[in-house]
């Protein structure tokens, strides 16, 4: 049977922790308590008198021989906090004597502090839900309106006119020249789209909204200098509303830049006001924008009310326990007395969030599911997928067969003699894509470890990369990847090398390498719902956030992207070389160096050496546009400097210079020494001389601490691989592209574990401010006269 203690740790929300009841500092007073009461009773036992004992039987009972109905053996008492907004306080006294009155004055104390947290934490919470659901129930009346409005307007005859013009419906402008003028000052929104939208949000928004007050100036100043390109006045029941749509992606900028130089240049005399006011059209698709973030903020509203019962059953559980135990240890009636006072508390009597939830519920029902609870369950109420045991023993299956088939290579490659300088056309035709495949999967597999890391200690990835707990990868599934596709990598080239050893000519089988790179890429785009369709369709989604980075709203999940492919410029420079080698026509004529003549291959291998420290440095400053943080501007020198010591380890490896080789060595030392500074102080959070943890952040996720320097240390090492493209030390007469995919392995081992210490770092920032659900911001905003 699993202890409470353990089942409580698994079942809390990880975000809240600190808020719920210290269960096992509460055990340790228990423990104190027992090992003090047995030394009491023990000299106790010894000095006792005949006397004292019929004494301390019949107090137990009164005159009349009855068992007394209720005798008190602590009082709690309930007094008003000085603030209102600390709530109500309790305060428990001891009645009767202990065996360790002072143990058991000091474990009430602590049970009272804990009481009191738990209930202010409460309070706290369950006025942010329920002021976020009135503001939705404001978004969905009007929301309601204007979708009426459009109804009216079809019925009318001219919903078809409108739908050939601009696909919008009308509603009229606020007749206010100060609202027109400062129409076009929006606030950063983000928008959540819960059926594969493209956008995702910004964690490190939310951080800003959940700031400090003293973040509260600097950031007003930020919002006012930002322009708004798709925001409108419009008068609803009777107030002048603001749609505000997120500028998030490339057409919605150069669409609302469109309308801005048309409504700036060209309708100049449009804006002003006549007495009845003018018409103003508010495009469909706008609209239902509008539609969909109220849609994802009553989800999260939804789910946040759940953690918040699930906060409310599980403290009311722990104090019980915790009582129950209080009472087998002294031997005291405490449970009853202090479990009424605990029931009657705010956190466990308040019934608003329950309501709320139902409310919310019926209203998801009504508006978005159609009258279906079934459909509107998959929405608020998602079931995560059963693991099946047939994947464990395909894992295992196809990991046999990928050993089996590589130590079958290994053998034909040696006695073929594949890999020996004397076979450049093999060694720059086919081990690229072996090369290529190896570095991606292994990073693939080291995600899947990641993955398994992270559930073990309840690190919450899927809310830090907004994945959706039904459709996200689990550690067995990237592990059944991985294991097939290396088997059939391994398997076709095993195959090509036996039908090369066996006499059949480069000309008829140089195919087979490239057929298998095209297999893999039609899996990938395959619109089909086989192989993991929804995160094939993300990954493609977030590649192609990343390469158009500057348009796009950065988000956790493209970054961490960005990061893995900066680990991937050789696997990207060898699927370059494939590429030409396949689309140029060159396997038919076996002309292998041909790409290496060609001038604009030769340019490419630049831009394919610095592109990922290119897309992610625009990343971080797309991000300090958004956020205005100087950090971003920081951390984009740091792939500035990576950019600048990947273009001088290329042109050294075509010029063979001293001066390039002087160069390479100052950009690459300065790099790392801005990456190392980066991975520990601001990545990983450690280093922190004033911790109470030497050397370490306060907050650690594993125990052990020197895990924590190994890691420093090892990190160390793999940052200086570069060392390398200097030394050019060769292992006896392996080809050194050999050794250079060893060097890209280490690098990839180096980006697995940094994805660990990232990640906890992220989940601790989110526990600190007890953000267990993202805040998606709301459409509707309502227009001052003043503004």
């Amino acid at each position: 049977m699993v202890k409470f203690s353990k089942q409580f740790q698994s079942q809390l929300v990880p975000e809240w922790k600190e808020a719920f009841v210290d269960y096992k500092l509460l055990k340790k007073d228990l423990k104190k308590i027992h090992l003090l009461s047995h030394e009491t009773e023990s000299s106790k036992k010894r000095n006792d008198s005949l006397s004292e004992y019929i004494f301390s039987s019949l107090r137990k009972y009164n005159f009349l021989g009855r068992k007394q109905r209720e005798h008190r053996v602590i009082q709690v008492r309930h007094k008003l906090a000085e603030s209102a907004s600390e709530g109500d306080l309790y305060e428990t006294e001891l009645l009767e004597k202990f065996a360790d009155t002072d143990a058991a004055i000091e474990f009430f104390a602590r049970l009272d502090l804990q009481l009191n947290k738990v209930n202010q934490f409460y309070k706290t919470k369950e006025k942010e839900f329920l002021e976020r659901g009135y503001s939705l129930k404001k978004q969905m009346d009007i929301l309601i309106e204007l979708k009426s409005a459009l109804k009216q307007q079809c019925l009318k005859g001219t919903c078809s006119q409108d739908l050939k013009e601009d696909d919008s419906i009308s509603g009229t402008i606020s007749c206010d020249e100060e609202s027109i003028k400062d129409r076009t000052e929006l606030e950063p929104e983000i928008e959540l789209d819960l059926e594969n939208s493209t956008d995702e949000i910004d964690k490190n928004d939310m951080q800003l909204l959940d700031s400090s007050k003293s973040d509260e100036l600097r950031k007003s100043i930020l919002l006012k200098r930002q322009r708004s390109l798709s925001s409108r006045v419009i008068n609803c029941q009777g107030k002048n509303l603001r749609i505000h749509i997120p500028l998030t992606n490339p057409t919605r900028t150069f669409s609302a830049i469109t309308y801005l130089l048309w409504d700036d240049l060209v309708n100049q005399s449009s804006k002003k006001c006549d007495p009845e006011g003018n018409k103003l059209h508010i495009n469909k698709k706008k609209l239902h924008h509008a539609e969909k973030m109220i849609k994802g903020a009553l989800v999260e509203l939804y789910k946040g009310l759940g953690y918040l019962k699930t906060y409310r059953n599980l403290n009311m559980l722990a104090f019980a326990k915790i009582l129950k135990k209080f009472d087998k240890v002294t031997n005291k009636e405490v449970l009853p007395i202090y479990l009424r006072v605990v029931e009657s508390s705010y956190f466990n009597s308040s019934d608003k969030a329950l309501k709320l939830a139902d409310e919310v519920e019926e209203l998801f029902i009504k508006h978005f599911a159609e009258d279906d609870k079934r459909k509107a369950a998959k929405y608020l109420k998602p079931t995560q997928r059963k693991e099946s045991h047939s994947i464990t023993f395909f894992i295992g299956l196809f990991a046999g067969c990928f050993l089996a088939l590589f130590v079958g290579y290994v053998i034909m490659a040696h006695i073929t003699g594949m890999y020996r300088p004397k076979s450049d056309m093999y060694m720059a035709t086919v081990y690229p894509v072996l090369s290529m495949f190896s570095l991606l999967f292994l990073h693939f597999f080291l995600y899947g470890c990641n993955i398994f890391m992270w559930r073990k200690t309840r690190i919450n990835y899927n809310f830090i990369f907004e994945l959706s707990p039904t459709k996200e990868l689990k550690y067995r599934d990237v592990f059944l990847i991985c294991t097939t596709s290396m088997t059939a990598v391994v398997g076709v080239l095993f195959v090509h090398l036996w039908l090369v050893a066996k006499g059949y000519s480069y000309a008829q089988v140089q195919a087979i390498p490239g057929l298998l790179l095209l297999v893999f890429l039609l899996l990938l785009v395959c619109p089909f719902n086989i192989f993991y369709k929804s995160s094939r369709f993300r990954f493609l989604r977030v590649i192609r956030n990343i390469i158009l980075s500057p348009l796009y709203k950065v988000v956790m999940l493209d970054f961490f992207m960005a990061d893995q492919l900066c680990s991937q410029v050789p696997a990207l420079r060898d699927l370059e070389n494939v590429a030409c080698y396949y689309i140029t026509g060159s396997y038919k004529s076996q002309d292998y160096k041909y790409c290496m003549r060609t001038t604009y291959y030769r340019d490419l291998a630049y831009a394919v050496s610095f592109l990922p420290y290119y897309w992610r440095a625009m990343q971080c400053a797309r991000r300090w546009f958004d956020e205005g943080h100087k950090s971003h501007l920081v951390n984009l020198g740091k792939y500035t400097s990576a950019m600048l010591a990947a273009g001088a380890k290329v042109a050294y490896e075509k010029e063979k210079g001293v001066g390039w080789l002087c160069l390479v060595v100052v950009m690459s030392s300065a790099a790392t020494v801005y990456q190392l500074y980066w991975d520990f102080v601001k990545d990983w959070g450690l280093l922190q001389f004033r911790s109470k943890n030497p050397w370490l952040r306060d907050e650690l996720i594993l125990r052990r601490k020197f895990i924590y320097f190994f890691s420093m240390g090892l990190n160390l090492v793999l940052r200086l691989a570069w060392l390398q493209t200097v030394l050019h030390y060769n292992f006896g007469s392996v080809d050194y592209r050999v050794t250079g995919l060893f060097l890209a392995a280490l690098e990839v081992v180096r980006r697995g574990q940094w994805n660990f210490y990232r990640l906890e770092n992220e989940h601790l920032n989110n526990t600190g401010k007890f953000r267990a659900v993202i805040t998606v911001p709301l459409p509707f905003h309502e227009v001052d006269d003043q503004d």
